[in-house]
């Protein structure tokens, strides 16, 4: 899993994903017929075939917070990118792209929004010749990476965990009939924005989203009845798609022919790029694979190793089938 440690301690908040991107073209260059980077940002991986268009797509970006005030105490203000907690914030570190780390403090006893909260970053005093922060900068969670009795823990598995599934699929597959184009999207996590201007320049025939799905196998949890270990989930519907019911019985199929067992998704909000895909052009049948994940949007979110393993069993199953 060492690949999945790189992606997931690169820096990549939204809009500023290149650190993830270069990651990614330095490990797919040897598997793929061509690919290309859009005016949006988002990388296209080619693997060419004679048959349909199959798009899976995960996404780069990781929530993050943007710098709007550094006050004259040099403690920074800030807004969130992306849907971050202020229980995950509090008390917690951040690390800026110049590899400065600030702490999440509050502004009142109880913080109940991010504009509660300040970050502190301690630089000798934050004297002015060591303080480099300005407004517009941008930082995301401080959060390392573990393995630990089958299970990986860091920041980021959101959607880092989906990149690291296309990667290893594009990897293993050696010959298919489809046109198979591997999306790693940017913006996901300010409105599924890449994947929209994705999906029209590529026009598939039908796309597979692959991303995280909370699951709330605690103590306290039952609302989502997934857990880690149980296999990746299909989804079936969340706030932003109700699933192609060709593809979801494409990923059954698939799990069936790869012995994977699998989950199913079903969200009464959120989303993820098959929300955005499914709308483009003139329509594209969409469905999705998602990784269970404990812990979501916090520095330490947590999935199982078998689930990562089986998602990657059932997509190369569903890269040589035709919808």
């Amino acid at each position: 899993m060492a690949l999945l440690k790189k992606l997931t301690q690169a820096f990549g908040p939204s809009g500023n994903e290149d650190a993830v991107r270069d990651i990614i073209i330095e490990e797919i260059t040897p598997y793929a017929d061509e690919y290309s980077v859009d005016t949006l940002g988002n990388l296209i991986v080619r693997k060419k075939g004679t048959g349909k268009k199959l798009m899976l797509c995960a996404h780069m970006d990781e929530i993050g917070v943007i710098a709007t005030v550094v006050d004259d105490k040099k403690f920074v203000h800030f807004s969130g990118i992306g849907g971050v907690k202020v229980s995950a914030l509090h008390q917690n570190k951040v690390v800026f792209a110049n590899g400065e780390v600030g702490v999440v403090a509050e502004k009142s006893e109880k913080p109940t929004k991010v504009s509660d909260l300040y970050i502190d970053v301690l630089l000798d005093c934050k004297a002015d010749n060591l303080y480099n922060i300005s407004v517009g900068d941008v930082a995301v969670y401080d959060g390392k990476y573990d393995e630990n009795g089958g299970f990986v823990s860091s920041k980021a598995l959101d959607d880092r965990v989906g990149c690291y599934i296309l990667i290893e699929v594009l990897k293993q597959i050696e010959k298919t009939d489809n046109d198979l184009y591997f999306v790693f999207s940017v913006q996901e996590e300010l409105g599924l924005r890449g994947a929209k201007t994705a999906a029209f320049g590529i026009s598939p025939d039908y796309a597979v989203a692959v991303d995280v799905t909370p699951c709330d196998d605690v103590p306290g949890g039952g609302k989502y009845p997934l857990k880690l270990g149980g296999g990746p989930a299909i989804k079936v519907k969340d706030g932003s798609v109700i699933c192609h019911p060709r593809v979801k019985k494409l990923l059954e199929q698939a799990a069936k022919t790869g012995r994977v067992a699998v989950q199913y998704e079903v969200l009464d909000k959120g989303g993820t790029d098959a929300g955005a895909i499914h709308t483009s052009g003139a329509g594209v049948a969409t469905g999705a694979l998602s990784v269970p994940v404990r812990y979501l949007h916090t520095p330490c979110e947590t999935a199982s190793i078998a689930d990562i393993e089986g998602a990657v069993t059932v997509l190369k199953s569903v890269c040589s089938e035709a919808l």
